[in-house]
């Protein structure tokens, strides 16, 4: 948006930050449908397909036809994010002490996209890799059209393994479904399809015009709330304490990704402009997206047996301590960046290799708490609910890109008219500060754990 739309850096994050608000909102929408009507392997292969579109589209033409892509990926996101999670919860059974390994596993493999497109697509778009086969006008399109090409082969390799999965996720209604006795007209799931195109139009321009994602997020919240509300006077008490615990870890979800969210936005901002190429010569943007990928993957299998090995000891810490050190390890990467500026030269510009050992302790962070929520959520939501609790999960990663956006922002105000070892500064006290309140949520988690631990009951 900045080297190629022109937009300047405060645009461009409350930018990212409302275009991400958008993408996560929508899983709550592609949730509540996924259990009302389509199922959630209709779900994942609809939202697939817009996925796919979306990004062909912006291979045509990724100056003129920007939004239009991203509002596909949106709509399509909507309905693959939320769906795909809430198979994996399906695969184990109440009380397997794998499930939260299980997730930790799901999440690598999401990572494995994660850091082949973090690094090499952005790679290729900003012409610093196979630049002498692709003319520099192009380099973005090739780098879009490659996220088709592999999310085609991914949807290929859905349609021929989803026999694997039994019951699982088949639409209500079905013999084999959890509500075999609901009848879903055949019109009711056309509409569905139907909708999510026509309201293509419509996202395009909320998510251009960032004034309008105010307006969203001020009323899609406290509706989604109402809504759940409503949903928990029709439980019994068991299940509404339940309900209760997974509100407290979808509330502390918030404030860890507004501020684990600067990656795509200021973080970026910071690679491009104030970080040197002294770990392996590497792209500072490739880095800062692709290395939390690639620290989960080297980190998902050895802590997913680790979660193993103390389950079988009984001495796995519970998910509200694991919630808390996600927080703690959040704000421990956030002061290494801090410590970025004790290694820059005159001129602004620091160590990478500084920089990616604050990826690494923040993964560990996000190793704690995301693949963790959402095994909690399927852990904690009524059997009917599920697809809108983890809808509700993906919302509040939507407010916290949402703050995140915002945050970035400010700190690209400040910077305004400086030079580039001023901006270092402003910056990285922001980053400092950040760190501090990451550090203040972990410990309010611990101190609260006992509490949370009441209202989830059996369930850990």
């Amino acid at each position: 948006m900045i080297s190629q739309l022109g937009f300047d850096e405060e645009k461009a994050n409350l930018q990212y930050g409302a275009t991400q608000a958008f993408v996560y909102a929508f899983t709550f929408i592609g949730g509540l449908f996924a259990d009302k009507i389509l199922g959630f392997r209709k779900s994942l292969f609809w939202g697939g397909l817009l996925m796919i579109a979306g990004s062909i589209i912006l291979s045509l033409n990724p100056h003129d036809y920007f939004f239009f892509g991203l509002s596909f990926t949106i709509i399509g996101t909507g309905f693959f994010k939320p769906n795909i999670s809430t198979m994996v919860g399906k695969l184990y059974k109440s009380g397997d002490t794998r499930t939260d390994a299980g997730f930790t596993l799901f999440y690598a493999g999401i990572n494995l996209g994660a850091l082949l497109g973090g690094y090499f697509c952005v790679a290729i778009g900003q012409g610093d890799m196979l630049k002498s086969i692709i003319p520099a006008e192009k380099t973005w399109n090739v780098a879009f059209g490659l996220a088709a090409v592999v999310m085609v082969i991914s949807l290929i390799n859905f349609i021929f393994t989803q026999k694997k999965l039994g019951p699982i996720g088949v639409q209500p209604g079905h013999p084999l479904s959890d509500e075999p006795d609901k009848k879903i007209k055949k019109w009711q799931e056309i509409l569905v399809y139907i909708g999510s195109l026509v309201v293509i139009p419509l996202i395009m321009t909320m998510v251009s015009k960032t004034e309008y994602t105010d307006y969203f997020m001020y009323i899609i919240g406290p509706l989604t709330l109402i809504y759940l509300f409503y949903e928990m006077t029709k439980v019994n008490s068991a299940e509404r304490k339940k309900l209760w615990a997974a509100l407290i870890f979808i509330i502390f979800s918030i404030f860890f990704w507004g501020i684990y969210e600067q990656s795509g936005g200021s973080l970026n901002i910071f690679a491009e402009r104030n970080l040197n190429r002294d770990l392996f010569d590497l792209n500072p943007n490739g880095v800062n997206n692709s290395g939390g990928a690639f620290f989960i993957l080297l980190l998902a299998v050895p802590l997913g047996l680790l979660w193993i090995w103390l389950g079988k000891r009984k001495i796995e810490p519970n998910t509200i301590i694991k919630f808390g050190l996600g927080f703690l390890f959040l704000g421990l990467g956030y002061y290494v960046i801090f410590a970025t500026r004790y290694f820059a030269n005159e001129a602004g510009i620091s160590s990478l290799s500084i920089f990616t050992i604050a990826l690494f302790v923040i993964t560990l962070g996000e190793m704690c708490l995301s693949p963790i929520g959402l095994s909690i959520m399927t852990k904690l939501s009524t059997k009917n609910l599920q697809g809108m609790m983890m809808g509700m999960w993906f919302l509040a990663s939507a407010y916290g890109q949402y703050v995140a956006g915002i945050i970035g922002a400010n700190m690209a105000t400040a910077k305004k008219g400086s030079s580039n070892f001023d901006a270092l500064m402003a910056y990285t006290d922001g980053y400092k500060q950040l760190g501090l309140y990451a550090l203040i949520c972990g410990v309010v988690l611990i101190l609260i754990s006992p509490l949370v631990k009441k209202l989830m009951q059996e369930v850990r």
